[in-house]
């Protein structure tokens, strides 16, 4: 009598299917990972008086003041603008992360990125 159900003697075709396709999955999110690394994203604030450029790995490249954003009496709104700038970038970078990953895992959910 044969058995039903059961793994039997080999792997079954549909679990060498998945296993290829969990592989392909992985070296899709590598590649994503290495072009976000390799990736900037630049924002502006104040009408473009603040320019800020991240890397995707988070790290600030670049930061750029205009002198008229240079206001001895309101440091506050400088501060301000460049905080705005920086969450804008970060923002951007996690942005490009979720569409790159979600792109290379066919949308499946339940990923910690």
């Amino acid at each position: 009598m044969a058995k039903r159900g059961g793994f039997g003697g080999g792997m079954p075709s549909n679990m060498g299917n998945l296993m290829k396709q969990a592989q392909k999955m992985q070296r899709q999110m590598e590649e994503a990972s290495k072009e976000l690394e390799e990736k900037e994203f630049t924002a502006s604030s104040g009408g473009g008086a603040v320019n800020v450029t991240v890397s995707g790995k988070k790290e600030i490249v670049s930061l750029k003041i205009s002198e008229e954003a240079v206001d001895p009496d309101d440091v506050e709104m400088l501060e301000d603008m460049i905080t705005a700038a920086v969450n804008e970038a970060l923002r951007s970078v996690d942005e490009f992360s979720q569409e790159r990953m979600a792109a290379a895992t066919g949308g499946l959910g339940g990923f910690p990125f």
